[in-house]
Order: structure tokens, then C-alpha cells, then sequence
């Protein structure tokens, strides 16, 4: 009889495959895909993954047999499995790096996962081996292995995992931000109360109380409470909604025992009709566009579509989306940010209604598994999938049965490449590489197309659809380049205001319209100073300054968090004079009221947002024209629609131009075009003032006259001269110790070995601009490849040499990150 074995991907960050024997028990269950219990060392790991099933036997070790098999159904599918192979090997990365990457935490437990009881279920349906499992918990999250070693019979991972479906458990959770999970009231009939007798007796005892008695014949209206598979509670805003009756008449219910009432989680999106509504008509320019995408996808799979802001963009989408659902495929629409696509999200659901499945990191480990299965099981079962999913970049990795089309919105965005963990992957590469998987159709959109995807346009690679004109009536923005050194030295400025952006900010006030002021600094000031000896407090963990937040009265660090409060006196001569330097959003925000007292002010950043709440809040308030000024980040920049936004104001250009990076004149020309196209969208030309201390730069011309290609291709002859993308591959790895010395060291030893390779052009080793995070000390070695087939191949001398160095004496402790094509 023939020997059975699986090769299986482990959460781990070493090559594989790692083999394992199938007992003929087993061998009727297993198929890829599926996850597994396997022992690998001392430890035994829980949801490891099936990646191929064969019948050779290992020659050069001892096989162990898996434990046991955990799903009825696979997880993944052999598609994923050709998909992770490739991110694994372009990335240079395992493919535990891209499981751990790409399944949602409920799906990937491990021996050290906790689990704690759920906070609401019935204890009387649990059988006595669950019972078990709770007198084991208590009131704390315990780890598998935990559970398993107090527990006085065999339990298997299987079982906690039904009691985990069944929800009686649940993942412990850990939070790192400040977001809370919106929660809503809901009431339901008092389980005690079993049958319409039992009800009854109650209505008898209400004789004497008339509200209460009205209530719960409402609530009986409202609520089939004795019937089978159907939802048994209602939300208390909407049972009480236009009756009259007060809390205190529900209050008086619930102490009687008849009815009960619980907070659950709840969905912000869920407010939103599910109702599926019309498509919004094209304009002649949209029409034609639509018309020329449908045609270029004949012979090209991935197609830019290059519009300016405001120019309909994702009325074409919807358009296209409209056509692929109706095949009966499924759709994937990726955004940079999900925070900031809740006009998008409303936009998607009244046109689809529950066709439209949202899946990004905020969402809770339960739902995000149920997505995953939705979208995997997509077609095998009526009403209950998602058909379009909208999501940030981890949506690639979701199981897709059928897809039909893949939109990539602002696909210049670095939002879609993620920087750590490994792998280190661009999104829009992925999706396009998805597309030709599944023989999907790929779109690109975007006002300011990034450089290498232009090239592929250029190339042939991509096709491209223009539309230049914007949506109705709207017209261009007026460009007005401020010369700040011109307006410091006549004494002109008013704060950080330019007499243009303060003349337009006024008039914009008297009209009753909005302005958007675009800094990207968070923070009051980016440092403080001593004006005695000069000194500036450093994060102690990092090799930068400390960022005030005169809100919290801190100085912090934007790299590890550590922080201290505002210091009264200088640590190193005690002078009382200490200033800050800079001007972050706080600042301006602050400043503001001052110059305009009247004007309701708000800003966008990460400090403002931290909750959802509070970011919707925000967006509603711009919305309504509660705001009248907006200061912000480059979240200002992202995709929101603002109808009476009629002035932007960009306060140091100079910040973006001067980076030392070689696309920071790409990414100015990106960032301040898409900023500028807030302004002006419905009711008049709008207007944005650039302030700048070089008016005659090249890219600030191009800004103005609206010159994309100027741009493009006089960057293009720079980076082929010096040999950068899209003309050359840009590898860079990272060395990282905690002892100065040890990185120097170690970084030289390893770019020694690299340079034995001719095909290798090397640059480094050398600090970055922030040589020390959290303790770590960093060396950057960036490698330069040529554009050939030898790729992949180069690749390998790349980890087989760190590999080496790693292993040599001394060298322990060292971490390595390769990051293939960084941005």
C-alpha cells in the first residue's frame, strides 16, 4: 500500500517545505488547503497549512505523522497556494511570512493563542464537556496548551475550535490603538418566558401598568418572539422610535424580568439601506472612456485609466462593476486607506446594496473570518456572499473563486505597500499578478499615475483611457505660487500665511465656503530648543526628536511612542528659556483662531482620528459645512469630496522638493496635485495658493500648468542616467543590532560578500536618516539589478549570502529585512 505524505507551510520564518506522513485515518479527510495540527521540534503547532499532498518519501530525515485535521472544507485553495509561492520567492520571504501575512488571526491559532469566554450565550446549551472547558477558564484567557493541560480528559484543538464557531469562546484581542468598537442597544423577550402561556401571564400582570403593557405589545408587533430562525431582538432606538414611550417605561419591563436588554457590536455600515439602487447616468467624456476601457480590455489585461480629480472616476467604476455582477463574478476594489473611503462605502452600498462586503484590519478577528469563508465559498450558496469586496492592501490575499475585475483606486499611493513585517509587498503589483490569475481584468486609477506604472503604459505593458475634462461644470482650480522669501523679507506674513493665501482664506470665509490647509507635520512644533545652550531633547530609544503635542502637554516620538512631558527647564544648563521650533498641524490649528476668530476650525491627523467615531465625525462636519477650515496631513489628500471647498492652501512645498530620496520630486508632483483637487469641485472655480521658497522650481511649474508628462519625463532621463526604476530593480536590505559596532560590522561583512557579485551594482553600507528605532541600530545596503530574466536567480545569491553571514561566529542577534522594490 502506498505511503501518503503532505508538505505544509509552518508560521515561521525558515524555508521549507516540511514534510509530514498522512495515516490512512487521516488520508480520506486531508486535502490542500486545509489546516492542520502538526509537531515540529518540542512545540506543536495549531493551523498549519496543507500545500500539497504526494506519495515521496523524504530520504534525508525521520517523517512525523500529522497530529490530526482541523476543517471539513479548505481555507485556501490551490490558487492561493500558486500565489503565495510567488509573493514568497519575489519578495524573498517564506511562506509562513506571507501566511501569517495573508489569513485572518482567527484562522492561524497557535498553542500560545488565548482564548476567553464569549461575553454573551445561553449556559444552558452547553453539553457537559463545555462545561468542562468553563470551570477551566474562569474569568481569564488561558492558551490552548493551558487549557489542555488542566483539563482531566483528552481535548482536541478541533473541539475548541466548534466552541469557538459556536461562539461560547472567544480570541483574546489585543488593542493598540484607541478605536472603540460602536456598540447599540438590543432588546429581546426574557428567556424565562418560554412559550405564549408563560407571555400571557405577563400581559396579566401589566393590567395595572398601561405604558408598559403598550410597550410590550409594540415590542411583540415588532418582534417574532416564539418562532424559529428568525432574529429574536430589535435595537432599542429602533423599538422605541416615534412611540413616545421613555426609557424609564422599558426600564420598568426589564426589572419585571420580561424583557431583556444587551449592547452588541454593531457595524457602521449596517446604517447604510442594503437596497440595491439605479447607476448614476455618464456624461458624454465618461461614456467615452467606458467605452474605450471596455475595448483596450480585448488585448490588455491591466488598463490605466489617467483622469483628474473630480473627472468621474468611480462613476466608471460602478459602471463596470455593474457588468461583472452581473456574470455572476466576483469583484475586488482596492483602496489605500479604508479609514477614509466612508463616502466611497455609502457611494458602493446604495448603488449594490448587500452585494458590497468591506474587509480591512479594523474589523474584529470573527468577522474578518467570516468574510474569508463568504468569499471562498462564493457560489456554492444562495444570499449569503459578498459579490464586491472594497479593501486595503491584506483584501489580496482573500480566497476568490471567481474574479472578474479588480479596481486599484489612487494606485500611486505608498499606502498599498506594506513596510513590516515580511513580506514587504506592493498591493497593486499583487493585484495585477491576480488579475492575470485569475484572468481578471485589472484597472488602474488615478490623477497622478506613479512613474513605473506610466512606464509599463509607455512600454506596451498597460493600456491607457485618458479623461481630462471634469465632472458637470466644474473648471480647473487657479494655481497661485506664493513666494515665501519674497513675502519674509517685505514683512508681509501673517503667521505662517502668505498675504495670497490670507486674502483668499478671508474671501472664502465672507462667501460662507470651505478651505483646506495642507502641512504634513503632526504634532505643535517638530522640536523644542534651548535658547541658552541649544540643547533639543532625543527620544532615548531613537535617533530623533522629540515632536510637541501641546494638546497633552508631551513631547513625543513618532517612531516608538516614548514620550515625556513639556520640560520646565533645559536638562543640560537648566535655563527656563526653552522654544519650540517648527510648525506642525496643532500649531496652524491654533494659530488660526487668532487670525480668524469666527471660523469653526478642525483638523485631520493621526491624533485627531484615533478614534472612528471621531474621524466620521469630522468628514459629517465638512459634509454639512460645519467646518470652515480644514488643517491636515496628507490624509487631506485621499479621495474625500468636499462640494464647497473652494480654496486649498499648501503651506511649505519646500518639505516635499527637498526630501533626499530620488522620488521626492515624483511625490511632491503627486501629493500637491491631489490636494489641489479638493478645491473648486461644484459651484465655482476654486483656488490653491503653493507656498514656497522656490516659485521657479521645475515641479512647481509643472504643478501649475498641470504637466504631468513635463514631469515624468524629465525624471524619467535622470533616473536612467543613474540607473534607478523603472530602468533597474532596486533591492534594500536592512541590518539591525543593538549594538553599534555589531551593525557596523556585520553590514560590511555581508555587503563584502555581495560585492562578489559583478551583476551587482551596491550602495552602502550606510545609516539611514533615522539610524536607530526602538533600540535597533540600522545599516541599509541597496542593491541595483539589471531588468533581465536572471532576476529570480540574483534574488537567491541575495538570501544565501545573508543566510551565510548569519550563521558565521559573532554574528548573533543581527536581524536582516530584504525589501524588493522599496519605496
Amino acid at each position: 500500500m502506498k505511503e501518503h505524505f503532505a508538505d505544509v507551510i509552518l508560521p515561521l520564518p525558515i524555508y521549507g517545505p516540511f514534510t509530514y506522513q498522512i495515516s490512512d485515518v487521516l488520508i480520506s479527510e486531508l486535502e490542500v488547503g486545509k489546516r492542520v495540527i502538526v509537531q515540529f521540534g518540542s512545540k506543536k503547532f495549531y493551523s498549519v497549512i496543507v500545500s500539497d499532498i504526494h506519495n515521496k518519501k523524504p530520504k534525508d530525515f525521520e517523517v512525523k505523522q500529522i497530529v490530526s485535521v482541523l476543517d471539513e472544507a479548505p481555507v485556501i485553495y490551490p490558487e492561493n497556494i500558486k500565489f503565495w509561492n510567488w509573493i514568497s520567492e519575489y519578495y524573498c520571504c517564506t511562506n509562513g511570512d506571507v501566511m501569517k501575512a495573508a489569513l485572518p488571526a482567527g484562522l492561524k491559532m497557535e498553542s500560545s493563542t488565548k482564548i476567553m469566554v464569549a461575553a454573551d450565550f445561553n449556559k444552558d446549551e452547553l453539553n457537559q464537556e463545555e462545561k468542562n472547558v468553563f470551570e477551566i477558564l474562569g474569568n481569564e484567557a488561558k492558551t490552548l496548551r493551558e487549557i489542555e493541560n488542566k483539563s482531566s480528559l483528552p481535548l482536541s484543538f478541533s473541539f475548541i475550535q466548534s466552541m469557538l464557531e459556536k461562539k461560547y469562546l472567544q480570541i483574546e484581542e489585543k488593542i493598540y490603538s484607541k478605536y472603540k468598537a460602536k456598540t447599540e442597544a438590543f432588546v429581546s423577550l426574557n428567556k424565562a418566558i418560554k412559550n405564549e402561556n408563560n407571555l400571557n401571564r405577563k400581559f396579566d400582570e401589566l393590567k395595572k401598568a398601561k405604558k408598559q403593557n403598550e410597550l410590550l405589545i409594540h415590542f411583540c408587533s415588532k418582534v417574532e418572539v416564539f418562532s424559529q430562525n428568525v432574529k429574536k431582538d430589535i435595537s432599542r432606538k429602533k423599538l422605541l422610535h416615534g412611540t413616545g414611550y421613555s426609557l424609564a417605561v422599558l426600564k420598568g419591563l426589564v426589572e419585571k424580568g420580561i424583557l431583556d436588554v444587551k449592547h452588541k457590536e454593531v457595524s457602521r455600515l449596517d446604517e447604510i439601506s442594503a437596497e440595491q439602487g439605479e447607476l448614476n447616468l455618464l456624461n458624454p467624456f465618461q461614456e467615452n472612456a467606458l467605452k474605450e476601457i471596455k475595448e483596450l480590455f480585448n488585448t490588455k489585461n491591466t488598463i490605466l485609466l489617467h483622469g483628474v480629480t473630480s473627472s468621474g472616476k468611480t462613476e466608471i467604476y460602478t459602471h463596470l462593476i455593474e457588468e461583472v455582477i452581473g456574470k455572476g463574478q466576483q469583484m475586488l476594489y482596492l483602496v489605500p486607506e479604508i479609514a477614509l473611503t466612508t463616502q466611497l462605502i455609502q457611494r458602493l452600498k446604495r448603488i449594490f446594496g448587500k452585494k458590497v462586503g468591506v474587509y480591512h484590519s479594523r474589523l474584529n478577528d470573527s468577522e474578518r473570518v467570516e468574510i474569508w469563508n463568504q468569499v471562498g465559498s462564493f457560489g456554492s450558496s444562495e444570499g449569503n456572499s459578498h459579490q464586491i469586496i472594497l479593501g486595503a492592501r491584506s483584501s489580496v490575499f482573500l480566497p476568490f473563486k471567481n474574479l472578474g475585475l479588480i479596481v486599484v483606486d489612487e494606485e500611486h499611493e505608498n499606502s498599498y505597500k506594506q513596510f513590516d513585517p515580511s513580506p514587504r509587498y506592493n498591493a497593486r503589483d499583487l493585484a495585477v499578478l491576480l488579475g492575470i490569475q485569475y484572468k481578471a481584468k485589472v484597472l488602474l486609477g488615478t490623477a497622478t499615475p506613479s512613474f513605473e506604472t506610466y512606464y509599463n503604459v509607455q512600454t506596451g505593458k498597460f493600456g491607457l483611457v485618458e479623461l481630462f475634462q471634469r465632472f458637470g461644470e466644474m473648471e480647473l482650480p487657479e494655481i497661485i505660487v506664493s513666494d515665501l522669501q519674497s513675502a519674509y523679507k517685505r514683512k508681509l506674513m501673517k503667521s505662517f500665511l502668505a498675504p495670497e493665501l490670507y486674502e483668499k482664506i478671508d474671501k472664502s470665509l465672507e462667501r460662507n465656503e470651505q478651505v483646506i490647509l495642507f502641512q504634513n507635520r503632526r504634532g505643535y512644533a517638530p522640536f523644542v530648543e534651548c535658547m541658552e545652550c541649544g540643547w533639543i531633547p532625543k527620544c532615548q530609544r531613537c535617533d530623533v526628536s522629540l515632536t510637541y503635542h501641546k494638546f497633552k502637554k508631551q513631547l513625543t516620538c513618532h517612531y516608538c511612542g516614548y514620550y515625556i512631558f513639556m520640560p520646565g527647564n533645559c536638562h543640560e544648563c537648566g535655563s527656563q528659556d526653552i522654544k519650540t521650533r517648527g510648525i506642525g498641524t496643532e500649531k496652524i490649528e491654533d494659530e488660526l483662531k487668532g487670525l480668524f476668530p469666527s471660523a469653526r476650525i478642525a483638523r485631520m491627523d493621526f491624533d485627531s482620528t484615533r478614534t472612528k467615531n471621531a474621524l466620521e465625525k469630522l468628514i459629517r462636519n465638512l459634509e454639512t459645512g460645519n467646518t470652515d477650515i480644514l488643517v491636515g496631513t496628507q490624509m487631506v489628500t485621499k479621495g474625500l469630496d468636499f462640494e464647497h471647498v473652494n480654496v486649498v492652501g499648501i503651506l511649505n512645498a519646500d518639505n516635499l522638493l527637498n526630501f533626499p530620496d530620488f522620488r521626492a520630486h515624483e511625490r511632491s508632483f503627486q501629493l500637491i496635485s491631489q490636494v489641489s483637487g479638493r478645491a473648486g469641485r461644484k459651484h465655482r472655480k476654486g483656488s490653491v495658493i503653493i507656498q514656497t521658497s522656490q516659485p521657479d522650481h521645475p515641479i512647481i511649474n509643472d504643478i501649475k500648468n498641470y504637466s504631468f508628462k513635463e514631469t515624468y519625463n524629465r525624471q524619467l532621463s535622470e533616473r536612467k542616467l543613474f540607473k534607478y526604476p523603472p530602468f533597474y530593480r532596486l533591492i534594500k536590505i536592512v541590518v539591525k543590532h543593538k549594538n553599534t559596532g555589531k551593525v557596523d560590522k556585520v553590514s560590511q561583512e555581508l555587503a563584502d560578500l555581495l560585492h562578489q557579485n559583478k551583476q551587482f551594482r551596491i550602495l552602502g553600507p550606510e545609516f539611514p536618516l533615522v539610524s536607530r528605532v526602538s533600540l535597533w541600530y540600522k545599516k541599509e545596503i541597496w542593491i541595483k539589478l539589471n531588468r533581465d530574466n536572471q532576476l529570480s536567480e540574483y534574488k537567491k545569491v541575495i538570501v544565501k549570502s545573508i543566510e551565510k553571514i548569519k550563521h558565521l561566529p559573532d554574528n548573533g542577534g543581527t536581524a536582516f529585512n530584504i525589501d524588493v522594490d522599496p519605496m
